[in-house]
């Protein structure tokens, strides 16, 4: 399994996109108290589901294990896009792995075409492998998302 140095998870829900930033020495204390997190849109009883995680989130302090963070509308993407790939910019030297939301994808490839993502591997969210630590990590701005969109409502 390849390793990476930086794990980017860019997701979009209904109206908000976000992204998540996370260096694989936070992995292995972070994957242990995510193990529980679902994919939203599988759930039966998702408000349960969002006030046992936001729960989780606060006790467990799972932002502290984020390098980087951001949710915003969607009619803002192109800021989330600008954002991550100055990051790739910065840390040219790192390998990074980059989960984008299929919607996003193509618009997300260009721009990092454009700033030499050599070192970057971007995959659509739906060729995670079910159960793989990548999955269980972009679980997390999925989450966030709908706690967002929920208390926004």
């Amino acid at each position: 399994m390849k390793e990476f140095d930086y794990y980017i998870f860019i997701d979009f829900s209904e109206n908000l996109i976000g992204y998540n930033i996370i260096s694989k020495e936070k992995l292995k204390e972070l994957l242990p108290k995510i193990s529980k997190f679902r994919h939203y849109k599988e759930l039966k009883h998702k408000r349960e589901y969002l006030n046992s995680t936001k729960k989780l989130f606060e006790r467990d302090r799972i932002i502290s294990y984020i390098l980087k963070t951001k949710i915003k509308s969607v009619r803002h993407n192109l800021d989330i896009f600008i954002e991550v790939s100055e990051f790739i910019k910065k840390y040219d030297n790192c390998i990074i792995f980059i989960s984008v939301d299929n919607f996003q994808y193509k618009a997300f490839r260009k721009i990092v075409n454009l700033v030499d993502g050599s070192k970057v591997d971007i995959v659509k969210e739906s060729q995670l492998k079910k159960g793989s630590q990548e999955y269980q990590l972009s679980l997390i701005i999925d989450t966030q998302l709908n706690l967002t969109r929920r208390r926004n409502k």
